[in-house]
């Protein structure tokens, strides 16, 4: 049986496209607050042109940019959006939060947005599904043919520790240190229709996957696949979703430069007939979970014949070898950002030397909605 085609948008050019998750914090309590709607409504009337959307929880808010030709240009988008959504939560007496997790919320006290499918996310995934208090960055970069997008996605999945080491930033939850540097990671992957994409081969391959997972019903109850890394169809874009919330917008426009200056960089190699690099999906997992046990601090798999090096010294050069991209994209500030982290640390770095040396978790979280007022891009 030939699986129904999936249409993809194709785009004619790697344009970019960014959503946020940020969160809602009661300043008393340094806990979440589920006041999302109330802050969107006020968005809403006082700047139409914001696009925010509702996520999962009551507590968040989505920030998701238009589609743009360059990195400074969702960046821009971004910052507006984010003053917009400040003034509201003031307004509330709220303060605006991002991170990978909470480190301390119960996610029994947390609601869920009034919307179906959330509800029966709920119901068929049950413990796991009640415990997502996490929070993460999608970036879509556009790609011109679908037969392209499975070579690129495998090849970014080489990339998957450094996109996650510069970025993890959910060291804590239910009030202890986990030891990991991304426990949002390990938690989301327990979803049924998340984790590591397969390798497939062909798009041929994914029409017939997801054929298959409709007729089994695994999704149902999403229409989709959340896969760390996916396609996003409808747009015409590949979709990484790799990456905890950052912080702050700095952070932000680090990774996202990183990751549309990947993703051109794999669309360049197929023009020139260059093979894309490709690791064995257990290489794959290891590095995935040593950047999310690790972070910074991960010594991850390089080549298919098991060779290691530090991620650190890995986006260092990362960094100059795609510095002329870079600038071909507009994007050599933001880019060089990806540095700045490795001097500065990552942010769950940053949250555990604050809670090794207060042991309250509170602390933490000042710190980060500071770093979320503070920390703003200049690039």
């Amino acid at each position: 049986m030939v699986a129904p085609p999936i249409p993809f948008a194709r785009s004619p050019r790697p344009t970019l496209g960014v959503e946020w998750e940020i969160a809602l914090i009661d300043p008393e309590t340094r806990d979440l607050a589920p006041q999302a709607e109330a802050v969107i409504d006020l968005v809403k009337a006082s700047h139409p042109e914001v696009h925010l959307e509702k996520e999962f929880l009551q507590n968040t808010v989505e920030l998701v940019t238009g589609v743009h030709e360059t990195v400074p240009a969702a960046i821009g988008e971004l910052a507006h959006d984010l003053a917009c959504v400040k003034e509201a939560a003031e307004k509330l007496g709220l303060r605006l939060w991002a991170s990978g997790s909470h480190p301390f919320s119960d996610f029994r006290k947390n609601p869920i947005s009034a919307k179906m499918t959330y509800a029966e996310i709920i119901n068929r995934t049950r413990y796991w599904g009640q415990q997502m208090l996490i929070w993460g960055i999608h970036v879509h970069v556009g790609i011109s043919h679908e037969d392209r997008v499975w070579p690129i996605i495998n090849a970014l999945m080489t990339r998957y520790p450094h996109l996650l080491a510069l970025t993890a930033s959910s060291p804590g939850w239910d009030g202890i240190d986990t030891g990991y540097a991304s426990n949002r990671t390990m938690l989301y992957q327990q979803l049924p229709t998340a984790g590591m994409p397969y390798q497939f081969t062909s798009w041929a391959d994914w029409e017939e996957y997801m054929h298959d997972q409709s007729i089994s019903g695994v999704i149902n109850h999403t229409g989709s696949m959340h896969f760390d890394i996916r396609p996003a169809a409808k747009w015409g874009t590949i979709e990484v979703r790799v990456s905890d919330a950052t912080s702050n917008l700095r952070e932000l426009a680090a990774v996202v430069a990183l990751t549309h200056c990947l993703v051109v960089h794999y669309d360049r190699m197929l023009d020139r007939g260059e093979e894309l690099p490709r690791l064995q999906p257990w290489h794959v997992a290891e590095n995935k979970w040593r950047a999310a046990r690790y972070g910074l601090e991960a010594l991850v798999i390089t080549s298919r014949d098991t060779d290691e090096r530090w991620v650190t010294q890995e986006l260092a050069e990362l960094v100059d070898d795609l510095a002329p991209l870079a600038e071909e994209l507009g994007c050599p500030d933001e880019l060089k950002l990806v540095s700045e982290i490795l001097e500065r640390g990552a942010g769950y770095q940053r949250q555990r030397r604050i809670y090794q040396r207060t042991g309250d978790w509170r602390d933490v979280i000042d710190a980060t909605c500071a770093e979320m007022e503070g920390m703003v891009t200049d690039a």
